[in-house]
């Protein structure tokens, strides 16, 4: 018998799917990889049968509570991606969270000591008042440098020149239109 890839595939991920039913059955729980060929096996069938993109997406968090599977899965499976074939064609079906929410101490959260972190010590500060005078929110992120932000945001930009937000890295701030705030900006680091 000839299979095409997709066939194979399609075979591997039925065979890991069968072994996390025999896994279920007798009380074990689920690892990542045969959780998430289960939630794809059962996914991929609902869309055999036709049933709406919605109901698959919203059934498949359900296929697998998270007490059965083993500690960090959900963490490490933060969302899972398979290509369904429904009766009117191919769709990518998008599952976040299949397993739940990760918690505080899932793979790849980051923890930090207790008290407080001084960023970017010693660099100047300065206060900088910032208009959107567009029709649409504006986000700015961490590191993005003030001067370029979006020009829908009316500030000084030469006094912002060489500055970025003083937020943490990798966070951003989000200026309403239509809104006036102050922020505090930090001069960045490097050559510029």
């Amino acid at each position: 018998m000839h299979l095409t890839p997709r066939e194979q595939e399609r075979l591997t991920l039925f065979s890991a799917a069968e072994l996390a039913r025999r896994r279920l059955a007798r009380g074990a729980r689920l690892g990542a990889t045969e959780a998430v060929a289960l939630v794809c096996d059962e996914v991929l069938e609902m869309a055999w049968d036709g049933v709406p993109l919605e109901t698959v997406v919203e059934r498949a968090r359900e296929v697998v509570p998270r007490d059965r599977v083993l500690p960090g899965v959900a963490g490490a499976v933060p969302s899972l991606q398979v290509e369904a074939l429904f009766p009117h064609g191919s769709t990518l079906v998008h599952v976040a969270e299949p397993f739940g929410p990760a918690g505080p101490d899932a793979p790849g959260a980051v923890l930090s000591a207790g008290g407080g972190t001084e960023l970017a010590p010693g660099r100047p500060r300065k206060d900088l008042e910032i208009t959107n005078r567009g029709a649409r929110a504006v986000w700015v992120s961490s590191h993005f440098p003030l001067e370029e932000a979006n020009a829908a945001l009316e500030f000084d930009r030469e006094a912002a020149r060489g500055h970025r937000l003083d937020v943490p890295a990798g966070t951003s701030e989000r200026f309403e239109p239509g809104t006036t705030r102050t922020v505090t900006v930090v001069a960045r680091g490097g050559e510029r």
